[in-house]
């Protein structure tokens, strides 16, 4: 088993996030492509993060239901 030390100053400021190896790969993918986009991309990009930090989205589900998939 190995072991990880977390710095206390990160982990008291709850700095730290872990997400699995795929997950960020997926995440570095997307915003080293994400430099390619146009300003106007970026800022789309940006408020759709702003609505999921709202709640403002809808689940696959809820979007089959409305498309009456």
């Amino acid at each position: 088993m190995n072991t990880v030390t977390i710095p206390k100053r990160i982990a008291q400021k709850n700095d730290l996030v872990t997400i699995p190896r795929k997950e960020y790969e997926k995440l570095y993918r997307f915003w080293m492509s994400a430099e390619q986009l146009t300003q106007l991309g970026k800022k789309a990009i940006e408020k759709g993060f702003r609505e999921i930090a709202q709640g403002k989205f809808l689940t696959s589900k809820q979007v089959r239901h409305e498309l009456g998939l």
